[in-house]
C-alpha cells in the first residue's frame, strides 16, 4: 500500500511537471512550433516516459488550456450585478490586469491557440464562454438602461478590456523594450482605471 501511494505521489509530480514545462514550451514557440521532445527535456523526463502520461502533444495542449479556461473566466464570473455598477467593472479590469502580469505564460497560450483558430477550444468559445459573456452584457445593458454607467456597446466594452489587459503579457517584449526599466504594470493600473471611469461615468 505504501508503494502505491507513493507511485501516485510521484505520477502527480510527474504529470505537474509535464503541464509546466509544457506552459513553458508552447507558451514560447506556440502549439505547431512545440515539440513533444522539448516538453520532455523542459520537464527533466525521457521521451517514452511524457507518453505514459499524456499519449501526444495535442493531449497535454487540451489539458493545459482546459484548466487555463477554468482560471480565465473567473474574473468576469465575479462580475457581480448587485454591486456598484462602475467599481465592478474596474475590478474586473484590475484583475484581468493582475492575470497578465501574474500569469503571463498563460495568457501567450491562449493567445496563441486563438490565432492558430482555436482549434482544440473552439467549442468551449462558442458555448461556455460565449453564454458567459452574454450573461454578463445583459447585466451591463440594464446597468446602461437605469443610467448607472454611461451607453456604450457592451460587447465592445468587453472586447476592449481584454484587448488592453492582455496586451500587457501577449506583447511583454514589445512593451518592455519602450519603457526600459519602468515596470510597466506600476503605471498600467491606474491608466486603465482613469481612461475606464472618464468612458463609463455617466
Amino acid at each position: 500500500m505504501p508503494k502505491d501511494r507513493a507511485a501516485t505521489r510521484i505520477q502527480q509530480k510527474n504529470r505537474a511537471a509535464i503541464l509546466e514545462a509544457a506552459l513553458n514550451v508552447f507558451s514560447a514557440h506556440g502549439f505547431r512550433g512545440a515539440t513533444v521532445d522539448q516538453i520532455a527535456t523542459e520537464a527533466g523526463l525521457s521521451k517514452p516516459n511524457l507518453l505514459y502520461y499524456f499519449p501526444s502533444k495535442e493531449a497535454i495542449h487540451t489539458a493545459l488550456l482546459s484548466g487555463l479556461l477554468e482560471v480565465w473566466l473567473a474574473p468576469l464570473h465575479a462580475l457581480d450585478e448587485n454591486g456598484d455598477p462602475l467599481e465592478e467593472i474596474l475590478s474586473y479590469i484590475q484583475r484581468k490586469l493582475e492575470m497578465s502580469r501574474d500569469l503571463p505564460r498563460e495568457s501567450r497560450l491562449f493567445a496563441n491557440e486563438l490565432v492558430q483558430g482555436a482549434p482544440r477550444i473552439h467549442e468551449a468559445l462558442s458555448s461556455d464562454l460565449k453564454k458567459l459573456v452574454d450573461d454578463k452584457t445583459a447585466i451591463l445593458t440594464r446597468w446602461m438602461e437605469h443610467g448607472k454607467i454611461a451607453r456604450v456597446h457592451p460587447y465592445h466594452l468587453i472586447f476592449s478590456i481584454w484587448a488592453l489587459t492582455q496586451h500587457y503579457a501577449d506583447f511583454d517584449v514589445q512593451v518592455r523594450a519602450i519603457l526600459g526599466d519602468e515596470d510597466p504594470f506600476e503605471g498600467a493600473g491606474q491608466f486603465v482605471e482613469t481612461l475606464y471611469r472618464k468612458l463609463l461615468t455617466p
